[in-house]
């Protein structure tokens, strides 16, 4: 990794979900039916999308964001967020009769978490939307456009038409797992999953499987990270793997967000995928140290100490 100062080639255009999250931190996380009593109450801002927008930026990328968010408070306060971070929220439409979208989340003291979240106005973001705000502007093929699966498949098939176009590089989070369609697996340059959403997508538990796998299905390099363990990367004809951290973790949620916001920001500088990746494993340790989604999301001077 370099400590030279990295200097955007390209932007980061992320078109996916933002939420408010609410967070109850308990001893552990309640069964069916089960009631845990005794958690603290915390309020966060959210969606995947949003702390994908957060983490590239933090990391010194030039990030524009499309999404949709209800004509509300909790919409209005999202995307000051955002531009609090350096975020374009030019492209985010405000749906009058929709709320924002929530999550409501437990994370137990291991920093382990179950998440529920209503859509809201995420589901509102349409094809058309997302035409009109990557049309007003050209693509450089240096850009990188991050795509999530907290909103529908046709909003994230119209950026990835639009990014293959200009020659940018496509990255698809495939979280949360769901069925989405087969053209917008074989239409990205990069899918991102974790264990559970590879076995998802294959049917085969085995990630160092699962990774060639979806390679040979889709196309695309395929990431599957392992939290501490890591990451495997299958590109090419070969299956690599990056090393995790060893932190004391204390929530895991956003780890993955962060991971792919890292992961855009540094190929946007021009970094290869190994190396973008390596930065972005590092990324994703440092966040879970600090409760909430986006708090522990790093800058760039923190990566560096870790990966020194």
């Amino acid at each position: 990794m370099t400590n030279a100062p990295v200097e955007p080639l390209g932007e980061v255009i992320v078109v996916g979900s933002l939420n408010v999250d609410l967070v109850v931190r308990v001893s552990e996380l309640p069964g069916r039916g089960e009631t845990v009593a005794g958690g603290e109450f915390a309020r966060h801002h959210g969606g995947k999308g949003g702390n994908q927008a957060v983490a590239a930026a933090r990391l010194g990328a030039r990030v524009r964001f499309i999404g949709a968010v209800g004509d509300d408070q909790m919409g209005r306060d999202a995307l000051a967020a955002l531009v609090a971070e350096g975020v374009d929220t030019a492209g985010v439409r405000a749906v009058s009769g929709a709320p924002t979208g929530v999550a409501l989340i437990m994370v137990d003291e291991h920093g382990e978490n179950q998440i529920a979240v209503a859509s809201g106005a995420n589901v509102e973001l349409d094809r058309a939307w997302v035409r009109a705000c990557l049309g007003s502007r050209r693509l450089a093929p240096a850009s990188v456009i991050l795509l999530g699966l907290e909103v529908g498949d046709e909003p994230l098939l119209e950026a990835a038409s639009h990014a293959r176009s200009a020659g940018a590089t496509v990255i698809l989070d495939v979280a949360p797992a769901r069925r989405c369609a087969e053209e917008l697996l074989r239409s990205v340059t990069i899918l991102q999953t974790d264990r559970g959403e590879a076995c998802a997508l294959t049917g085969i538990r085995d990630p160092t499987v699962a990774a060639p796998t979806l390679r040979l299905r889709t196309g695309a390099s395929v990431i599957v990270t392992l939290g501490r363990d890591g990451a495997l990367l299958a590109d090419g004809s070969s299956v690599r793997s990056v090393p995790g951290h060893r932190v004391s973790a204390v929530d895991a949620t956003g780890a993955g967000d962060t991971a792919a916001g890292a992961l855009a920001a540094e190929l946007a500088s021009g970094a290869d995928l190994h190396d973008a990746l390596t930065t972005a494993m590092l990324a994703a340790a440092i966040s879970v140290t600090v409760p909430g989604a986006r708090a522990g999301m790093p800058r760039r001077d923190e990566v560096r100490a870790l990966g020194s």
